[in-house]
C-alpha cells in the first residue's frame, strides 16, 4: 500500500490553510466531534478503561493489517444534525475521512440506541450491501446483548472480512484525521498553527519511515525466497520462544515480590503471546511434516508465522510502560538478595542428592534412557557458580549504592537458581517415569500376548491377522530383549511395545464392537497420558535449561507434543480412542524433540557437558547476563529485567472528501435485551 509523501502531505496541509483563510467565519452550533490520535472516543462513558485499550488495540490492528481505518464514537444522542446516518457522515465529512476510512456512531440513550456506519461507498472499496450487512448481521447483535465495546471489535471484522473478499485492493489511504481547531481568530495565529502542524507532519513521517525500515524484517518481498522466509521463521520462532520463556520467569520474579494483583497485567500479556507462539509452532509443523505444500501455501505459512511472532512480541512489550511502573514501586533489593540467597543454599544442597540419585540409575539404566539428565548435576552446579557471581556483584553494588545495577544482578541469580532447580528436580522426575516405564512395559507384554491369543483365534480368510500378528510378535520380542540387558531403556522399550500394540489392535479393531475398543482404549489411556506426560516434561525440562542452543525444529516439536497431549487430556471422556491417539502422537513428537535438541546441544560449542563455566553455562541456558546487566534486551524479546517497547502515536493531516459516497440507506435503532 502507498503511504503518503512528504509533499502529499505538505499540500494537504496547505490546501487545509487555503480553505481556512477562505471560509466564512459564521458561528456554527455544535459541532460533531473531531477525532483525533485515538480510533475510540468515548464520550458517553459506556467502556471501561480496559475495554477502551483492548477496542484501541483491535483497530490499530485492523489498520495495520488492512490498510482500513475505523473510528468509533460513542454519544449520549445524535444532534446538529439528528439522524444516525446524517450524523456519522457529517462526523466523517468534517474530519476528512477518506476512501478506506470508516466511521460507526453509536448513540446509547438508556435501554435503547442508535448507530451508524459510515463509509464512502462510491470511492472505497467496501460497498453499501456490505456496510449494511456488518451493521445487521454484527454490530446490532452487540449493542442488542449490551456489549458495546464487542459492537466496535465485530465492525473492525466486518470491515476485515469485506477487505479480504475484495481481495485485499484498497485505494491508498490519506493519513489520520488532523485536530480540529474553532473558528479562526486572527490569521497570524492560523498561519503559526498551521506551520508547526506541517513541522509535526514532516517529523511524523520521518520517524515512520525510519520505525518501518526497522521493523522491516517482518514482511515479506516479492524477491525473498521461499528458502530465505524459511529461515526467517525459524530465527524468529526461536527468539519469541525464547521470550515467552524469559517472560515466564520475570512473571514469576513480579509475581513474588509484588503479588499476583500487580503483575496479572503481565499475566494476560503472556498468555496472548503464548497462544500466538503456539498457533506459530503449529503452522511449522504442518510445513515440517510427510505433506507437501505448494510454494504458495508455504510463502503464505511461513509469513503467519512471521506474523504471529511479531504479535507475540507486540504483546509482551504492550505492557512496557506499566511494567516500568512496576519495576518503580519501593523494592527491597536486600530482602531480595536474601531471599534468592536462601534458594540457593536449598538448591544446592538438594544437588548432592540429586547427584547421588543420577549415580544410583546410572548402575541401573542405559546411557541413551538417561542423556536428557546426564550432565544435569554439573550443568546445575555452573548455574549456581553464576549465581553466586551475581549475587556478590549486587551485594557490591547495594554498598556502594547503586540498587539499580543491584537489582538487575539479582534478576540474573535468580535466573541461574531457577534453572538450577529445574535441572536438579529433573534427576528425580526421570527416576520416577523411568520406573512408571518399566511397570508400563510388563502390562504391556501381558497385554499384548493376550491380543496375540485373541487374534489367533479370529477369522482370518486374507491373512491379514496372521501378517499383523507376525509383526506385532517380532517387535514383542525386540522390546523383550531390550528389557532384559543389564542396563535397559524402558522408555525405548515402551514406544516399540506401543507400536506392536498399535500392528495387534489395528486388526482387532476390525473385528471387535465398538463397545470393546472404547474399553479397552480406556483401559490403555490412563497409562499411556502418564508415559507422554513425563517424556514431554523430560523433554521440556532439558530444552529450558539449554535453549541458547536448542534450534526450531526441536521446539516446534515439542510444541506440538503439547498440543497433543493437551488434545488427549479434552477427549479422554467423550473419545478415549481418538485421546489414546493424541497420547501416543503427544509421547513420540516429545522423543523427536528430545532426539533434535540433544543433536543441537552436542554440536553446540563442542557438547554441553561438564557445565561449560559461568559465561558457557549462561549462553547454554538462554541467560543472557551482559544485556541483563547492561539494561539492553535481545532480539529475542521478553521481559528480560523489564518489558521493553514504546508507546504508539498518530497524527497526520486532513485529507479531501466528497460526503456524497457517504449517502446510503443502513444504520438501525434498536434496545437492550
Amino acid at each position: 500500500m502507498r503511504k503518503p509523501t512528504v509533499l502529499h502531505t505538505i499540500a494537504v496541509l496547505v490546501l487545509a490553510f487555503v480553505g481556512v483563510l477562505v471560509a466564512p467565519l459564521s458561528a456554527a452550533a455544535i459541532p460533531p466531534p473531531t477525532l483525533g490520535s485515538s480510533y475510540v472516543l468515548d464520550q458517553a462513558n459506556v467502556l471501561t478503561d480496559a475495554q477502551e485499550a483492548d477496542v484501541q488495540r483491535r483497530l490499530v490492528t485492523l489498520s495495520e493489517q488492512t490498510g482500513l481505518d475505523l473510528w468509533v464514537v460513542y454519544v449520549d444522542g445524535f444532534e446538529e444534525p439528528t439522524g444516525a446516518d446524517d450524523w456519522a457522515n457529517e462526523t466523517a465529512n468534517r474530519n476528512r475521512l477518506g476512501p478506506n476510512q470508516y466511521l460507526l456512531a453509536v448513540a446509547i440513550e438508556g435501554d435503547s440506541f442508535e448507530y451508524y456506519l459510515s463509509g464512502d461507498v462510491d470511492a472505497g472499496g467496501i460497498s453499501a450491501a456490505q456496510l449494511s450487512s456488518i451493521e445487521q448481521d454484527r454490530v446490532q447483535p452487540a449493542l442488542t446483548a449490551g456489549d458495546d465495546a464487542g459492537a466496535a471489535v465485530a465492525a473492525a471484522d466486518g470491515l476485515r472480512t469485506a477487505h479480504a473478499k475484495a481481495g485485499g485492493n484498497m485505494p491508498n489511504p490519506p493519513p489520520t484525521p488532523a485536530t480540529q481547531s474553532g473558528p479562526p481568530l486572527v490569521p497570524i495565529v492560523i498561519v503559526g498553527i498551521l506551520l508547526l502542524a506541517i513541522a509535526a507532519a514532516l517529523v511524523w513521517l520521518a520517524v515512520r519511515r525510519r520505525r518501518r525500515a526497522a521493523t522491516s524484517g517482518a514482511g515479506d518481498t516479492p524477491s525473498e525466497s521461499i528458502d530465505d522466509l524459511s529461515r526467517r521463521a525459524g530465527s524468529s520462532l526461536v527468539a519469541t520462544d525464547d521470550a515467552v520463556k524469559t517472560s515466564e520467569q520475570e512473571l514469576g520474579f513480579a509475581r513474588a515480590q509484588f503479588g499476583d494483583e500487580a503483575a496479572a497485567p503481565f499475566g494476560e500479556a503472556l498468555a496472548q503471546a503464548q497462544a500466538d507462539l503456539d498457533r506459530a509452532f503449529s503452522i511449522q509443523q504442518q510445513l515440517d511434516d510427510g505433506t507437501p505444500e505448494t510454494p504458495e501455501q508455504q510463502r503464505a505459512d511461513y509469513m503467519e508465522i512471521l506474523r504471529l511472532c511479531a504479535d507475540a512480541d507486540e504483546a509482551l512489550d504492550a505492557k512496557a510502560a506499566a511494567f516500568d511502573e512496576l519495576r518503580a514501586l519501593e523494592a527491597d533489593a536486600p530482602g531480595a538478595l536474601a531471599a534468592t540467597r536462601r534458594q540457593h543454599a536449598t538448591i544446592a544442597e538438594a544437588l548432592s542428592a540429586a547427584e547421588a540419585g543420577l549415580a544410583r540409575l546410572t548402575g541401573r539404566f542405559s546411557d541413551d534412557a538417561l542423556s536428557t539428565v546426564a550432565d544435569n548435576p554439573a550443568q546445575a552446579r555452573a548455574r549456581l557458580e553464576l549465581a553466586s557471581t551475581q549475587e556478590a556483584a549486587a551485594e557490591a553494588a547495594l554498598a556502594a549504592g547503586r540498587t539499580g545495577e543491584a537489582a538487575v544482578a539479582i534478576r540474573a541469580a535468580q535466573a541461574g537458581v531457577a534453572q538450577a532447580d529445574t535441572l536438579e528436580r529433573a534427576v528425580s522426575a526421570l527416576e520416577s517415569a523411568l520406573a512408571e516405564a518399566q511397570q508400563r512395559a510388563s502390562a504391556l507384554v501381558a497385554e499384548i500376548e493376550g491380543d496375540l491369543a485373541a487374534a489367533s483365534r479370529l477369522p482370518d480368510p486374507e491373512g491379514r491377522i496372521a501378517a499383523a500378528a507376525a509383526s506385532a510378535r517380532s517387535q514383542l520380542d525386540d522390546a523383550r530383549g531390550a528389557l532384559s540387558t543389564p542396563r535397559p531403556n524402558p522408555m525405548r522399550a515402551v514406544q516399540t511395545l506401543q507400536q506392536a500394540n498399535a500392528t495387534i489392535d489395528a486388526v482387532l479393531d476390525e473385528a471387535r464392537d465398538a463397545a470393546e475398543h472404547r474399553r479397552r482404549a480406556e483401559s490403555q489411556l490412563d497409562t499411556t497420558l502418564v508415559q507422554a506426560r513425563a517424556q514431554v516434561r523430560a523433554t521440556e525440562d532439558f530444552i529450558s535449561a539449554r535453549r541458547g542452543a536448542v534450534g526450531a525444529t526441536a521446539r516446534t516439536r515439542l510444541a506440538e507434543a503439547g498440543a497433543a497431549l493437551v488434545q488427549a487430556e479434552q477427549l479422554r471422556t467423550a473419545d478415549p480412542a481418538a485421546a489414546l491417539a493424541a497420547a501416543q502422537r503427544a509421547a513420540q513428537l516429545a522423543a523427536d524433540a528430545d532426539s533434535a535438541a540433544q543433536s543441537d546441544v552436542g554440536a553446540f560449542g563442542g557438547g554441553a557437558g561438564g557445565g561449560g563455566g559461568d559465561m558457557m553455562g549462561a549462553i547454554l541456558g538462554g541467560i543472557a547476563v551482559n544485556a541483563i546487566l547492561g539494561g539492553g534486551r535481545s532480539r529475542g524479546g521478553g521481559f528480560g529485567g523489564g518489558f521493553s517497547g514504546g508507546g504508539r502515536s498518530r497524527s497526520g493531516g486532513g485529507g479531501g472528501f466528497s460526503g456524497g459516497g457517504r449517502s446510503r440507506a443502513g444504520g438501525g435503532r434498536g434496545s437492550r435485551r
